[in-house]
């Protein structure tokens, strides 16, 4: 288990240094800046995870996600994972709607023509001022709000801003079948005692995936944690 040791003690990283990168990962910023026709910093990184996750998925989201690193904290007190299904569309419609807005704001201000890594982050630091911090723990507050409500991991199914694009990289190399990572399963050693479905932080139906022989699934975070719970040792990343 040490390698969840690792992955925890990352996320804790990540939640920790979230009042320096929440500007990093700010989707409003993105616009913002598009309407001035400015490349920032955000931009910048979620260009940056969607290259990667065309070859390595959602990798970020199980290992250094400031919003995974919430999503366990949060498990502490309501470790039910949340249901997925229609309710995982609204990221998905907020996701176009917001990909709308920036490529009219960009078209509107002429293109992109400057590029900024620290647009409003002059500092290198998100929150420094007093407004700020409303902001931060306005963020916070909705993803830790949507967690003890809806149950582990509601904020990644139901609203991340993010995640779409990691989604649309992890499908692509799925697709195209060329190596990257993924998980891999020998269901001929399977027990079925659904360890790996009852730990999987996604909520994800782990099992039934094993036993249908078909361990691609476009939301997986890549966490690890249904290979080192397995007590067969069934299920493994392969590239």
């Amino acid at each position: 288990m040490n390698r969840q040791r690792i992955r925890n003690g990352l996320l804790i990283g990540a939640v920790l240094l979230f009042p320096v990168t929440i500007n990093y990962l700010s989707p409003y910023l993105i616009l913002d800046s598009a309407s001035q026709g400015i490349i920032n910093g955000s931009l910048i990184v979620f260009i940056g995870l969607f290259i990667s996750s065309l070859f390595v998925g959602r990798l970020w989201c199980g290992w250094l996600c400031p919003g995974s690193g919430l999503n366990n904290i949060c498990s502490l007190v309501n470790p039910e994972p949340a249901n997925g299904g229609r309710r995982d569309l609204v990221k998905y419609f907020t996701w176009v709607l917001w990909m709308v807005a920036i490529v009219y704001l960009a078209y509107s201000a002429g293109g992109y023509t400057k590029i900024e890594p620290f647009y409003l982050t002059e500092s290198g630091i998100s929150v420094t001022e007093p407004q700020n911090y409303i902001i931060y723990y306005g963020i916070v507050g909705l993803i830790v709000g949507m967690n003890l409500v809806f149950g582990r991991g509601a904020m990644c199914h139901y609203l991340c801003w993010m995640a779409p694009f990691m989604v649309i990289g992890t499908r692509i190399k799925h697709i195209l079948g060329y190596p990257s990572l993924h998980l891999t399963s020998d269901k001929s050693q399977c027990i079925e005692c659904g360890t790996c479905t009852r730990n999987c932080p996604s909520g994800f139906l782990v099992q039934e995936m094993v036993s249908s022989g078909n361990m691609l699934q476009n939301e997986c975070i890549h966490c690890a944690t249904c290979i080192d719970v397995c007590p067969k040792s069934v299920i493994k990343f392969k590239w």
